[in-house]
């Protein structure tokens, strides 16, 4: 809630709105714990989502509880205190002592820098909540609050109000966006310049790691697993393995985004030839990646189905397949309900929303987002693409093993909408003079 009021009077209207919908009930959001790796070493920390979005602030093993009081809620903060010199778990506690993990936020620390009342984890257990509390955040609770929340069911209500109150950023939250997005195009810059060392040694892995360590430097971390897909690699939807080749012959699949301090993350996608020039069977499938990428982000209108831009991609490429000789039926047929032969080779969908999460959003009703409208303000990706995957004889034998995908990033403004991610082209003339720029700066 002190996140969403440091946002300005969009994020007071949002409080607002969230308490008239839940005015009577009492909340509670997890915000989980780090993960156990190996032993006594745990895996980074992110704090989920709907608790990042109403604290402000990601604090492990915290449970954000709101009870219902005159003209609101009011916020109880439990968080997990370091453990500091004198306190045995400060030698003992590879997660919490200061020993292991140096110097962390108290609960005075805290209270000062979120505003709201904080108390040790430890009081929850001692806390009375009512039978009705609906329960959102982490899977994970906090350790001190098992007791408290035994019993206790998630609340899909909570998970969709918080959900659908997300869908439509404010001001400071778009500023956030773009800057992830220009933090994000300077990442795809400096893979770009490793290019010819991963050819020479290191491969896809060289590149990966490029991008993590330029996304921890400048933000958090990456906003997801960074997908790095060179050749046959590049129609594998999700290639996060990274542990093979980059040759120059071949396309490069780089799907990308830094994640900001703040939580907010970018979702980027090019697919660049890894020697600088595209080839002529990967230069017609990326044509029609952007032909289709092009139709797409025309579609997006405040006021207009989020369908439209799927089917406006969608056309595109059936038309374009049907073109090549691979559908076997007409494209009326193939775009029916029915049909659908052309997603053969695009199997997922072409856009989501974007925000804290990657794919934000996602508890939301289906009215409200996959068969819903277009809203102002609304942070959404368009991102079709074309996967030919290697092994597949129903291909023609020269685009076997060439994956294209574009994905921008996209503000819905109050006329049409904003492409925030439009400094990297999309174009494959474009793309190879982006590819000759800086080299080796």
């Amino acid at each position: 809630r002190k996140g969403l009021a440091d946002a300005g009077s969009q994020g007071a209207n949002k409080i607002a709105l969230f308490e008239d919908l839940l005015d009577s009930q009492t909340l509670v959001v997890t915000a989980g714990r780090s993960q156990l790796r190996v032993n006594d070493n745990y895996f980074e920390f992110r704090a989920d989502s709907d608790f990042l979005w109403l604290v402000g602030h990601g604090v492990e093993d915290a449970v954000l509880v709101m009870r219902p009081v005159a003209g609101g809620h009011d916020a109880t903060l439990y968080i997990t205190p370091p453990a500091r010199p004198g306190n045995p778990s400060f030698h003992a506690d590879a997660n919490h002592g200061e020993l292991w993990v140096g110097p962390l936020a108290g609960t005075v620390e805290v209270a000062a820098a979120l505003g709201i009342d904080v108390r040790p984890v430890t009081e929850l257990p001692d806390v009375r909540l009512p039978g009705d509390v609906l329960i959102a955040g982490a899977a994970v609770v906090a350790r001190g609050s098992g007791r408290a929340l035994e019993g206790k069911v998630r609340s899909p209500l909570l998970a969709r109000v918080l959900s659908e109150l997300r869908q439509i950023k404010d001001a400071w939250e778009i500023a956030q966006l773009r800057q992830a997005n220009l933090d994000t195009i300077d990442g795809f810059a400096a893979v770009r310049r490793e290019i010819p060392q991963a050819i020479e040694r290191g491969g896809e892995r060289w590149l990966q790691g490029t991008f993590d360590r330029h996304a921890r430097t400048v933000g958090q971390a990456p906003g997801y697993t960074t997908i790095i897909g060179a050749g046959a690699h590049a129609p594998i939807l999700h290639w996060v393995r990274a542990d093979g080749e980059v040759r120059p012959d071949e396309l490069l699949l780089l799907d990308m985004g830094v994640e900001l301090r703040s939580g907010y993350t970018a979702d980027v996608t090019r697919t660049i030839p890894a020697g600088g020039t595209f080839s002529a069977a990967q230069r017609q499938v990326h044509d029609l990646v952007e032909r289709s990428h092009r139709a797409g982000l025309a579609a997006v209108q405040p006021g207009r189905l989020w369908a439209d831009f799927h089917a406006a991609c969608m056309e595109v490429l059936a038309e374009g397949l049907s073109d090549w000789g691979m559908l076997p039926v007409s494209v009326d047929e193939a775009l029916s309900e029915k049909g659908q032969h052309h997603r053969r080779y695009i199997v997922c969908g072409v856009g989501h929303h974007l925000g804290l999460d990657v794919h934000d959003c996602d508890s939301s009703r289906y009215e409200t987002y996959l068969g819903g409208t277009l809203q102002t303000g609304m942070a959404l990706t368009v991102e079709p693409g074309l996967y030919f995957h290697a092994w597949d004889e129903t291909v023609p034998p020269e685009l076997r093993g060439i994956g294209v995908r574009l994905e921008d990033d996209l503000i819905v403004t109050e006329t049409v909408h904003e492409v925030i991610s439009d400094a990297l082209p999309i174009d494959a003339a474009g793309i190879e003079a982006w590819m000759r720029s800086n080299a080796g700066k």
